[in-house]
Formats: structure tokens, sequence, C-alpha cells
């Protein structure tokens, strides 16, 4: 249906309290992404807040593709989010019985101008006020909007953050660390979405004999980096070059990520729009 007949209850717990979990699907030439990856992704996040999938992984996928096929553009970005339902009252206890809410669309995927890329990005550090279990892609996505909103009054894309001394991710992104040609990456733990753009850097660091570790990365070496990079589903590869108005590296796309992101796009052609 068009998205403005697209309607929920007012009682759905998604409203009430935030109670559900969602996914984001990048499609390439009409192709899914990884598409069990994402699911299973999914799949890991309803189990954390105790919610059964509604659909299961073959419904999913059928879905997915017809409207992917319902939809305009080549290159599309679906967006799945199930919430535990609309009960009939308001009580912050799960409800005994309640059918879960399904929500899919799709948007077209666009990707950065190509300024961003030659240019790079600006970023600002907060303190990571978010909850504990950020490895869960919940739709209680408050803390993260308001992260976001202070890098856009700042004039910036991104705000990077720091819990405890460390890097952990970006308020909708992974964030990447370059330093003496080594890729520096958060560890995957409850304190960061395992990314599925995270996963691609990695391969083609590995299938390219870049070195990288995997690692917690401490606040100063993130701030002494040689080239930070900004990942995700929609901007891809980025390159950020000041991070709290001060430089990183020589404030320019330094030539790691400008082999990384040569490597992402070749990928793109040969695998993603492949449906590899």
């Amino acid at each position: 249906m068009p998205i403005a007949e697209a309607k929920v209850s007012a009682m759905d717990r998604g409203f009430l309290f935030g109670d559900g979990a969602y996914e984001v699907i990048p499609v390439y030439s009409r192709r899914p992404f990884r598409l069990a990856e994402h699911l299973a992704r999914l799949r890991q996040t309803l189990d954390g807040i105790r919610l059964a999938d509604p659909l299961g992984a073959a419904e999913w996928a059928r879905l997915i593709g017809e409207i992917v096929a319902r939809n305009a553009g080549e290159d599309q970005s679906v967006y799945l989010q199930i919430t535990r339902g609309a009960d009939t009252r308001r009580n912050h206890a799960f409800p005994a019985r309640v059918t879960p809410t399904v929500y899919i669309m799709s948007e077209p995927l666009l990707t950065p101008p190509p300024a961003q890329r030659e240019q790079g990005i600006a970023t600002i550090s907060a303190p990571d006020i978010r909850w504990l279990r950020c490895d869960l892609k919940t739709i209680s996505l408050l803390a993260n909007c308001l992260l976001r909103q202070q890098a856009v009054e700042a004039g910036c894309i991104e705000t990077i953050l720091f819990r405890d001394g460390c890097m952990t991710e970006g308020a909708a992104s992974n964030i990447f660390a370059v330093k003496g040609g080594v890729l520096l990456a958060p560890p995957k733990d409850h304190l960061m979405l395992p990314g599925i753009t995270y996963d691609v850097v990695l391969e083609l660091a590995a299938a390219h004999g870049l070195p990288a570790e995997v690692r917690p990365v401490a606040e100063a070496e993130a701030r002494g980096a040689d080239e930070l990079w900004m990942t995700s589903s929609t901007k891809e590869v980025l390159p950020i070059v000041l991070l709290d108005g001060r430089p990183v590296g020589t404030g320019r796309p330094g030539p790691v990520f400008a082999a990384m992101y040569a490597w992402y796009q070749d990928f793109k052609r040969t695998v993603m729009r492949a449906g590899e």
C-alpha cells in the first residue's frame, strides 16, 4: 500500500515503549545483499528481546523479493520492523497473547555524494550514552538520534562514540582506524552493532593483504590515527578528515582508504550486483 495509508495502533508497544527490532537491507541491481546474514542478525535481535520471529527466513525472503519488485529503482534500501504488537492496555510487562506488528518498506538506496569521498567528512565525538546491548538492532534509538543531532548541529556528518576510554562506533555507523598501515577495528561485543559492511571491510582487508587487528581501540589511538573511516550499508566507506575540529592524519583522505574504496567498489560490481 502507499506509505501514507499504512497505519499502526496507538496501543502498539513499538509506539509506546520502543519494544521492537529492525533491519536494513541494501539491494543492488534488485538483489538483496547478504540476505541470510541480515536475517540472522534480525533473528539475534528478536531472540535478545524475547520476541519470536513471526515469519521465518523463507517468508521474509519472499516478502522482501515482492517489495523490491513492486518498487522502482535497481538499488533500494529495504527496512523491516517488528514490534511485540498492540495490547489492550499500557503495561511494561509483556502481554500474554499479542500478535506482532510487521512493517516493511523500500526507499531508494542513496550513496554519498562524490565530494564526501574526495574531500572527506567532519565528525565530532561524544561519550557513548546508549544502553549496554548495542549489539541488538532495536527500534529504541533515542540516544542515537540525540548523538547524531549533535553532529548535525555542529555541521558534521557523524558522532564518534567513546566509552571507558575506548572507541565503540558512530551514532549510526561503524568506525575504523588506520595506524602505521594497520587497520584497527573495535571487536564485536555488546557495545557495538555487528555491521554487515564492517564484515565486508575486514574480508577485503584479508583478501588484499592489508594487516588488520580486531581489538579494543583506545581513544588516544583513534585521535592519533593516520586515518579514520566511517562505514555503513548506505554510506559504504567514507574517510573522516576532521574530529572535533582537528585534522585526522594529514587532514585529507589517506592512501589506505583509497585502496579500500577501490576494493569495495570492485566488490560491489562483481559480487553485490551478482547477488552473491
